[in-house]
Order: C-alpha cells, then structure tokens, then sequence
C-alpha cells in the first residue's frame, strides 16, 4: 500500500532512476533473486521487487544528518537478473554490475545467500584475492557444497583471502564446532553477538573496516537479515532470537557505507512469502538500502 501523494514529501521510491543524475554519487541497484539451492525452502516470490515497493512508505529526508537524499545521491536502477541460480547465473549478475562503472557502491538485493557468491566472484574475479569482506550474519556460511550455506567457503576457494574476512553478529546454535574450526584454519575474524553487546555497534563496524579493508583494498558486505532478533524479522526463515535490533543494524550499514573502501553491499535471506502480514522484515531491508545510500551520502563531506 502506498502512502497518500504529498509533493512536499517525496518518497524514497523517487530516488531510483534509469540513469545517473549529474552531480550526484552513483549507486547501481541490482537485483539478484537466488533461492534455489536455499538449505531452508522458501518461497519463489522477489523480494527485491518487494523492496522496490517499499520504498514508497518512506521519504528521503535523513533527519540523523540533515541531508536530502535526492540532493547527493542518484540510485540507477538496472532491474533483476534473470535465473541468476541458473547455468550462467554469475556471468549474468557480473554484466548487470559492470553497467555502471561509476557507481561509487553496488547494492545488491537478494535472494538468498547464494546471491554473495555470485555478486562478490563477479565483482573481484581475478583479482578476489585483493578484496575484503564482512559479512552481518548469524552463520558463518561456510559448509560444503552449493547453497545459501556455502557462500563464503565458495569464495575462499577462489582466492579471497580469509585474513580479510570479518564475520559479525554470529548466534549462538546456529552453527557448529566443525565449521567453527574451518573459520579458524581459514584465518577469519568471528565476533559473535556477544561481542557486538560488549563492545557496541560502532566500534565494531571500524575494527571490521579496518581489517577487511588493509592496505586501501576494495570491501564487499553482505548483511544476511538473519543476523537480526527474529521479532523483527519473521521473513528471515533462520533468524533467531536474540539477534542484533534494528537500531544496530541500521547504525552499522550507515557507518559502513560512510567508508570510501566499500564498493558493494548486499542484502539477502529475506523471503517475502514468510513475512508478516505488516511486510516488517521487507520493510527493514528498504531502511537499509536507504542507510546505505545515506553512507554514501556521508561521503561527500
């Protein structure tokens, strides 16, 4: 449902175009709808399309800094990846990102998890081995295989770096001692939730930069939704409870995406046939997207 039109408050839907605005930071907006070989079934149905939506129930004023979106942003739109599960999904997905080789960030709205192996393997390629990741996630992601499970096993395999790897916000029994072990051998920073409550949100969004992000190398994020409390994200079939609020999250993707070296962030696991019926969890993920533009936002100060 869309809000009443009012001239005088544009939505953040308003925000999103075919092509960049001049004199504005570009943000390239994609869509990768993973959810075959999900560990967890779930349903067919698009979140990011979902999202699109969503954004109409949300203006482009961030009251935190002061900044209209609309005046230092320009999010180019370039749709959804067909089949991006599919034989030829990765090349697809690494098209749809090289459309805009001026965008300072890519956001890439899954999808499961899957969709970070496609993006992050598409966007490094050759050169993986000189990015960093952080992932917000309540699994390390690390099993054998093919699936939302597997993603960041997948791309240490094809070269990323495990040193440069930050994993935030890890629950409690929802992993196991084997893979905590491979995280272990493969030299990944793990700060489970616990860490996150002890320390806060924002000292560890700048330990996690600055490791991921060593010597100026390029970062890539995903923010798993089921990292949050599962009171806030019903949509999110591995959510548990206990997990950050949507105060930390929203506080970590702005702080994020405030940092130069992030070049692309993706948002996944949010299954738009399990939400609830007031679309809380979608409506979370479109905050998000618009924390991080607001990041970028910060950018140009």
């Amino acid at each position: 449902m869309s809000a009443t039109p009012d001239p005088r408050w544009p939505s953040a839907a308003s925000l999103i175009a075919e092509r960049a605005r001049e004199g504005r930071r570009v943000v390239s907006l994609v869509g990768v709808s993973t959810y075959l070989t999900s560990v967890t079934p779930r349903s067919w149905h698009s979140t990011p399309a979902a999202v699109r939506e969503a954004f109409e129930r949300f203006s482009t004023w961030s009251y935190r800094d002061g900044v209209d979106l609309a005046d230092v942003v320009s999010v180019v739109d370039r749709g959804d990846v067909f089949d991006p599960d599919g034989e030829g999904g990765t090349e697809r997905v690494a098209s749809a990102l090289a459309r805009d080789p001026q965008a300072e960030l890519r956001v890439i709205l899954g999808g499961d998890n899957a969709a970070t192996w496609h993006a992050l393997g598409a966007l490094g390629g050759d050169d993986l081995g000189r990015w960093g990741l952080i992932t917000l996630d309540a699994h390390l992601d690390l099993r054998d295989g093919v699936s939302n499970g597997s993603p960041v096993r997948q791309l240490l395999a094809a070269g990323l770096d495990g040193s440069r790897v930050v994993q935030v916000g890890l629950a409690d029994f929802a992993n196991s001692p084997f893979y905590a072990a491979r995280a272990v051998e493969a030299g990944i920073t793990v700060w489970p939730r616990d860490v996150v409550r002890e320390r806060g949100i924002a000292a560890v969004v700048d330990d996690a930069l600055a490791l991921a992000g060593a010597d100026g190398r390029p970062i890539y994020v995903d923010v798993d939704l089921d990292v949050a409390d599962r009171a806030i994200a019903p949509g999110c079939p591995a959510a548990v409870p206990g997990g950050l609020s949507a105060d930390e999250l929203r506080t970590a993707v702005r702080r994020i995406t405030s940092d130069e070296r992030v070049r692309a962030i993706d948002f996944t696991e949010v299954d738009v046939g399990r939400d609830s019926d007031d679309q809380r969890t979608v409506r979370l993920m479109a905050l998000l997207v618009l924390e991080a533009l607001a990041g970028v936002g910060r950018r140009t100060r």
